[in-house]
């Protein structure tokens, strides 16, 4: 009986797992090693390269006496940063002042009276108050819509409603301001005015709208890479841990 038993047993037992082979572990060591390195690479390399343009754009201009190279025998990065960094501060403290704003107001008017100048520096400078300012004309709210046709949505970052030079031309409706980036650059994409109706708001962040657009939706919102991370080191961990038991086993 213990026989028969033993013989009904053993089919329903689970069968032992192969030990990964030599390629898949090396697999996993190598896509652990890249998840970890890869994104400090990716970053140091973009600070290296901010630092280089600035350095080679301030440089010129600062006097040869004071460059760290005069006095000692290697280069210093950063020097322009730093030097690009205390005069636009100086400038903002400026700005701040009366005398400071009747310049900039003076420099502002000047530049508006220049026929070929005037709507370049107009642009650039609406851009950058959009950007930098705290108003709410600036990206601060994801949400999606039904573009590029029935059924297809995708992410937008809104703005303000357009003005009213524009919106009484538009249908009589409420309107709404919408940029919809391309992938992977952000930088390009689609600009247009959408009715509020057909928007839904979504829960995130711009930055987190940024990586699942430039990531071409590979990286979710809410998603966990320390938590892939730690998936793949575990998978090399038991592949090894299995290599180790497998002598063992066959004994």
């Amino acid at each position: 009986m213990t026989n028969d038993n033993d013989l009904k047993v053993r089919p329903s037992a689970a069968p032992a797992k192969a030990a990964p082979g030599m390629m898949s572990r090396i697999r996993n060591y190598f896509l652990t090693g890249l998840i970890v390195a890869g994104p400090v690479a990716v970053t140091l390399w973009l600070i290296w390269w901010f630092v280089t343009v600035v350095d080679n754009l301030v440089r010129p201009f600062i006097p040869v006496a004071y460059r760290p190279e005069t006095y000692l025998p290697v280069n210093i990065p950063g020097l322009g940063l730093i030097f690009a960094f205390l005069a636009l501060t100086l400038l903002g403290f400026l700005t701040a002042n009366l005398i400071g704003r009747k310049l900039v107001d003076f420099g502002d008017s000047l530049l508006n009276r220049m026929p070929i100048v005037r709507p370049i520096y107009r642009t650039t400078k609406q851009i950058f108050q959009t950007l930098f300012s705290k108003s709410e004309s600036s990206f601060r709210k994801v949400a999606l819509v039904e573009f590029p046709s029935p059924g297809m949505w995708s992410l937008v970052f809104l703005t303000q409603s357009p003005h009213a030079e524009i919106s009484d031309h538009l249908p009589a409706t409420d309107y709404v301001s919408a940029f919809m980036p391309c992938t992977p650059n952000p930088t390009t994409g689609f600009f247009f005015y959408v009715p509020k109706r057909d928007v839904i708001d979504l829960e995130i962040t711009v930055e987190q709208a940024m990586t699942v657009i430039m990531s071409a939706g590979i990286v979710q919102p809410g998603g966990d890479p320390q938590g892939k991370l730690a998936a793949l080191a575990e998978t090399a961990r038991a592949a090894q841990l299995a290599r180790t038991a497998a002598p063992t086993a066959v004994k």
